[in-house]
This record gives structure tokens, C-alpha cells and sequence, in this order.
């Protein structure tokens, strides 16, 4: 629970202070007291019985302080039927993760006393976001003072109230004393421990939530898992980096590593999510995206009325704009990069007519601006991706994402390395290839670490200072008030989510995978980048972005693994499973785990198998063994190729990708559950003949 602070709602309940709720300032009277009636509501009336106090600012910088910011909280008891309604898998008295149900509290580990200890404060506002997600408009037409916001039975108040700028954003509280601890057990010293991670995930997990521990464990992870490629990529680099002979057994063990370093990954995230309860979870159903829009409707699997929008028109706007939009880009990143290479061959030529130092330092010219251009025109492709999603007007987020996502990965993936694949394999300039491979990758990490940790360190410092000035003015030596910490909170920035971190990673990893028998270097050069990462995105983490609410995650999302998963409904049973999702109205839902290899880093992995390959084959060395038929080479390189696949296929396939006692133990719940499945119906079936009497 959040520490420190305690606050009176309307009717003199006190409660700990969660989630800050902010609405515009010219917000309406009549709007205002609607909502907060809503949400302070009891359930069976169709609110969420949240608690609220309004907070007044003083403002700054002579500026009126916004009346609208309202502190909300739960008593203890709305939280833990809470953790049933959304799912929460807590530790059971024999060991087993299993599915919260309030009846059976008393029989979870954590559970002690009142219940207090059982959820994380992460926990406590992830359920605060679920029951305001899930107020929903009754008999109103419209928001009161808004004749053109529109309402109708069923829709979620919260996401109308954002979609018309009324409500301008709902975000945690920090807890200053358990982010201090955080904090100095994260990034401010350096730890040499003997459990199996230098961070402590879990406590990241108990404040940040899964999603953001799985991050940082992956960081932590990749960054470990590259140490044996920079070890002995560095001896390759000093003394036989012309060598192709030798070459073709650091290119081997890339390969090889890459499998072993996903599947490893996969067992690795299966264990956290299964300690952590998320593994055998699935998140709610969803809900319409709050920018969605579209005729008014009716869902037949809700039963309720919402926006309708045609597929067939979202579809015509994919295919005839945006996927022409994105052909564009890549012509352009393609003419950009034929403009690069005219700059490398005028540099080249201006050394050979005066080769001197000052010369020879403009050889890397071209490749630093060809890298600052590559990082400049991946963000303003970001931002008209995003454009374009919006546009195409999504009904779910998860088909927003995918979609924003697909774009992204297409052209930062050509971006980034269509000059180094042109230079290997049209060109064949291996010298080139390996200058460009290097500046590009120091050029693109010293940018990175500018943008990431340089500059919001910088104008941290700074907002502080001046954050000091004023509240030493007006405070002098006392506590800084509840107030003013949602309303410093309020003027920080947004994190928006693991996705750019993901994919930073991911072009990283594409760099060390794809050209090992030209860089020996990069894996050094990730690694060096990767252990600053972690500490800058600490540091942002804790003091740079609000704290952005509990994600639940079982694993990376796209970028390694996506779980498809079934479930199973059965009627009137109200027991504690191991594979209970959610309960609504005596129905309860049981999740079976498959999964869906469709991975975007052993996608990279495959490619850099054929990259390998033909990077070998295109070597002097092994051409000078085939030097009247180029058809044995071609034939040679596409065999080893089809052999290495086969081999990682077959790796991939004998590593087992959740550990053999956490399958037991799933097994061994989902066992427990059809047992009592079958108790109730031989219970419900010997009961019918008496109640038909």
C-alpha cells in the first residue's frame, strides 16, 4: 500500500491514496459531480465504489492550479474481489500458483491478517484502472453539460470521457519511500550477487509490474548472454579477422548461440511468469480503443450497443494508402542509401588522390551522417506509422498494435540494414562492410545514449532545480504535500510502453547475428551499450516518467513469444483453479497454454543463418577452392545453410520451452480442476431427481 499518506473521501472513509484522476479545468459542474457519482456508486447500481477526494494545487509559476484532480483509492475489500475479477494468480499454501478467489483467501501464502501484505501497491492500481475501465453509461444519452459526447447502455464512461479531451489522463501515484529503496538497490550501486540476477526483478515487478520486470530481465539476460560472443569475438577481431578459414567456426557458433540464446530466454521468462503468477493468465476481454469510432451499433458477442466500422473500408485504407505509404518510405530509405554510397565513393576517391590523416578520417564521414540520417528518418517514420494506425481506425488495441508494430519492424528493419546487406552481397565489399557495420553501430549507440540517458538526465536535473526553488519557497523544510506530488507527477512525461526499448534490442541483435564473420566486435560493443541501458532506463524509470500502470505479461509479446490460448466454461462452480482467467455471474473461465512461434528475434535468427552463409561463401578463400564452378560453391553454401536450419530447428524443438516441473505442476492443477468438474456434475446430477419430487 502506498506509504505516508492517508486521505478522507466524502463520507469521512480514510484511504490510501492509489491513482490520480485528472479532468480538464473548464470541465462542467454538472459533468464533474455525475462521474464522481458514478464511480462512488455501488456495484449493483452500476458504479465501481472507488473512493475520491478532490485535490487543489496551488499552482506554479504563477499559474492557477487545476481544481479538477481528484485522488482515488479502494478499501481493502473492493481490492482483494477485485484480484478475482481481473484474475490474479497469488502463491497457494502447498506451493502451486493459483487463481485468487475471495472464499478461499485464507488458504493463499501471503494472505495474513486482514489480507494487507497479499497485494503489491503495482497490484492495488492495475485493479483501480480495471474498475474504472469497466464503468459503463446506463440510461444516459449523453455526458451531463455534453450534449455531444454521446452515450448509450454499456459504453465505458472513462474511455468516452478521454476520446472528447474531458479527461486528460489517470496514472499512478509514485510511493517516495519505496522508490528510494528501489532505486538504491537498482542503479545506484553496483551489485555483485550470487542469486541469479544483478536486478532486483522482483521488487521491480512488485512496483512496476510484470511487463516492465520481464523487460529488464530480458536486458539483463540478452546483455549475459552476449558476453560469450565478445569474449571471443575480441582474439578473432586482433588476429584473425582476414582469416575466413577460422571465420567460418565464429560464424558456426553465432548460429548456434542465437538458437540456444532464445530458447534458454523462453525457459528462463517461463519460470518468472510462473513464479510470478502470469504464465497460465490471459488478459480481460477488450474493449473497444478509446480513438475508435464508427455508426452506432450492436456487438452480438457483448450484446451491447457500440461504434460499428466496416472492415471492408479499414481494408481499403491498409491497401490503397497505407500500404503504398510504406513502399514510398522504402524507396525513399533506398534512395537515400544509393546517395550515401556517391559519398562513399567521393570520399574514397579524394583519399586516393591525397592520402594523408585528414583524409583518411573523412572516409567515415559519410557513414556517421548515413547513421544519423537512418535514426532521424526512423523517427519521423515512427510518427506517421502512428498517423496512419490511427487513421485506419482499429476497433482493438491488440489489432492497433499489430499493425503499428508490422509497419515499424518493415522499415526500420530495411533501414537499418539494407545498406550493409547491398554492400555484401551486390557490391561484395567486405572492408566496406565492415567500416560501415561498425560506424553505424557506434554511430547509433552514441545517439541512443544521448536521446536516452544523456538528455533525460539533463532536463531531470534541471526540472528538479527548478521544482526545489519553488517548493523550498513555499514549503521550506515540511513534507512535500499530497497535492503537490500528483501535480509534480502530472507534469512528467509519459512512458509509452517497452515497445521502442524491444526494438532497440532487436536491431542490436540483428547487427551482432547477421554480420559475425564481418564484425567480431559488435557483440563487444552491445554489451558495453546494453549495461548502460540498464541503469539510464532505471534512472528514467524512477524519476523521469510517471509511473505507468501494472501490465500483466507471461512473456516479450511479439518479440519472442505470443500465447494462444482457449478456454474452456463451465457453469455455477465456485472453487480456486488453477486455470481460472475470470469469474462473471457463476461463469468461470479456464485457460489452456499453447504456443505460437511467430517471433520476430528467431526470425532474425533464421536470416542470419542465410546471411552467414553466403557471407562465407562469398569469402576469397572459399571461392579460391572453387575456382572453375561457381555452381559447387552456390551449392555447397545453400547445403550448409539447409543443414544449420535443420540444426536450429531440431535445437529449438528438443529444448523444451517451459521447464519440466513448471509443466508438473500446470499439469497437475488443470487435473485438480476437471476433478472437481466432475464432482459437481455426479453432485449436480444426484440432486436433479429430488428437486424435480
Amino acid at each position: 500500500m502506498q506509504s505516508g499518506w492517508s486521505v478522507p473521501d466524502s463520507d469521512g472513509t480514510a484511504f490510501t491514496p492509489m491513482v490520480v484522476l485528472e479532468l480538464a479545468p473548464d470541465t462542467n459542474e454538472e459533468a464533474i459531480k455525475w462521474l464522481l457519482s458514478r464511480i462512488r456508486d455501488r456495484e449493483q447500481n452500476g458504479g465501481v465504489e472507488l473512493l475520491l477526494e478532490q485535490t487543489l494545487t496551488g499552482g506554479h509559476d504563477g499559474q492557477k492550479g487545476n481544481p479538477n484532480v481528484f485522488l482515488v483509492g479502494s478499501t481493502l475489500e473492493r481490492l482483494l474481489h477485485g484480484a478475482e475479477d481481473v484474475g490474479l494468480f497469488k502463491e497457494f499454501n502447498d506451493g502451486s500458483m493459483r487463481a485468487f478467489t475471495y472464499t478461499n483467501k485464507d488458504n493463499f501464502k501471503d494472505f495474513q491478517g486482514d489480507g494487507d501484505s497479499l497485494l503489491s501497491v503495482a497490484e492495488c492500481q492495475y485493479i483501480i484502472k480495471h474498475k474504472l475501465d469497466t464503468l459503463r453509461a446506463k440510461d444516459e444519452a449523453n455526458v451531463p453539460g455534453y450534449p455531444k459526447a454521446k452515450l448509450y447502455p454499456g459504453k465505458s464512461i472513462i474511455r468516452r470521457l478521454q476520446s472528447k479531451g474531458i479527461l486528460l489522463q489517470v496514472f499512478p501515484l509514485h510511493d517516495k519511500e519505496e522508490l528510494k529503496r528501489l532505486s538504491f538497490s537498482w542503479y545506484k550501486k553496483v551489485k555483485f550477487s550470487s542469486s541469479s540476477s544483478f536486478q532486483p526483478l522482483n521488487d521491480i515487478r512488485r512496483y512496476f509490474g510484470e511487463g516492465l520486470a520481464l523487460y529488464f530481465g530480458f536486458l539483463e539476460y540478452f546483455t549475459f548472454a552476449m558476453l560469450p560472443m565478445a569474449l571471443i569475438g575480441i582474439p578473432y577481431y586482433l588476429w584473425d579477422w582476414e582469416d575466413y578459414d577460422k571465420y567460418v567456426l565464429f560464424a558456426v557458433f553465432n548460429l548456434v548461440w542465437s538458437t540456444v540464446f532464445l530458447e534458454v530466454w523462453k525457459r528462463s521468462s517461463a519460470s518468472l511468469a510462473y513464479s510470478w503468477g502470469t504464465l497460465s493468465r490471459k488478459k480481460a476481454f477488450e474493449e473497444p480503443r478509446a480513438g475508435f469510432h464508427g455508426v452506432l451499433g450492436f456487438n452480438p458477442v457483448t450484446g451491447r450497443k457500440e461504434p460499428v466500422y466496416p472492415n471492408s473500408k479499414r481494408q481499403l485504407k491498409i491497401y490503397l494508402l497505407s500500404v503504398p505509404f510504406v513502399l514510398l518510405c522504402l524507396y525513399l530509405s533506398f534512395y537515400i542509401m544509393m546517395i550515401y554510397f556517391d559519398m562513399e565513393h567521393w570520399a574514397l576517391a579524394l583519399y586516393e588522390v591525397e592520402p594523408n590523416f585528414w583524409t583518411g578520417l573523412f572516409l567515415f564521414v559519410p557513414s556517421i551522417i548515413y547513421a544519423v540520417v537512418i535514426e532521424v528518418l526512423n523517427l519521423l517514420y515512427r510518427y506517421a506509422a502512428e498517423f496512419l494506425t490511427d487513421w485506419e481506425n482499429h476497433r482493438l488495441e491488440s489489432s492497433y498494435q499489430n499493425h503499428l508494430v508490422l509497419k515499424v519492424l518493415v522499415f526500420n528493419f530495411f533501414n537499418c540494414f539494407a545498406s550493409l546487406f547491398y554492400i555484401a552481397f551486390v557490391m561484395q565489399d567486405m572492408v566496406l562492410l565492415r567500416q560501415s557495420l561498425a560506424t553505424l553501430l557506434i554511430t547509433s549507440q552514441i545517439l541512443n545514449q544521448i536521446m536516452e540517458a544523456f538528455l533525460p538526465y539533463w532536463l531531470q536535473r534541471r526540472r528538479n532545480k527548478k521544482a526545489h526553488k519553488r517548493l523550498v519557497k513555499v514549503m521550506g523544510d515540511r513534507e512535500l504535500p499530497l497535492p503537490e506530488q500528483a501535480q509534480l507527477e502530472s507534469d512528467m512525461s509519459t512512458y509509452l510502453g517497452t515497445f521502442d526499448d524491444y526494438l532497440e534490442q532487436f536491431l542490436l541483435f540483428g547487427y551482432v547475428s547477421l554480420f559475425s564473420c564481418v564484425y567480431p566486435l559488435a557483440a563487444v560493443l552491445v554489451v558495453l551499450n546494453n549495461i548502460t541501458e540498464v541503469y539510464s532506463d532505471a534512472f528514467k524509470m524512477c524519476h523521469v516518467f510517471k509511473r505507468p500502470f501494472a501490465e500483466p505479461a507471461s512473456n516479450i509479446g511479439v518479440w519472442q513469444v505470443d500465447i494462444d490460448s482457449h478456454a474452456i466454461v463451465s457453469k455455477g462452480i465456485d472453487i480456486y483453479s488453477p486455470l481460472l482467467l475470470f469469474k462473471m455471474n457463476n461463469d468461470i473461465i479456464f485457460v489452456l497454454m499453447s504456443s505460437d512461434l511467430q517471433l520476430a528475434f528467431e526470425t532474425m535468427s533464421v536470416i542470419a543463418v542465410v546471411t552467414n552463409c553466403a557471407l562465407i561463401g562469398l569469402s576469397p578463400q572459399m571461392k579460391a577452392y572453387f575456382l572453375e564452378s561457381d555452381t559447387q560453391l552456390i551449392l555447397l553454401v545453400v547445403c550448409v545453410e539447409h543443414i544449420l536450419l535443420a540444426f536450429k530447428f531440431i535445437l529449438a524443438f528438443v529444448i523444451p520451452d517451459v521447464p519440466k516441473q513448471i509443466q508438473i505442476k500446470l499439469a497437475r492443477l488443470e487435473f485438480e480442476s476437471l476433478e472437481v468438474l466432475k464432482k459437481k456434475k455426479i453432485l449436480e446430477t444426484s440432486e436433479s431427481p429430488n428437486t424435480d419430487k
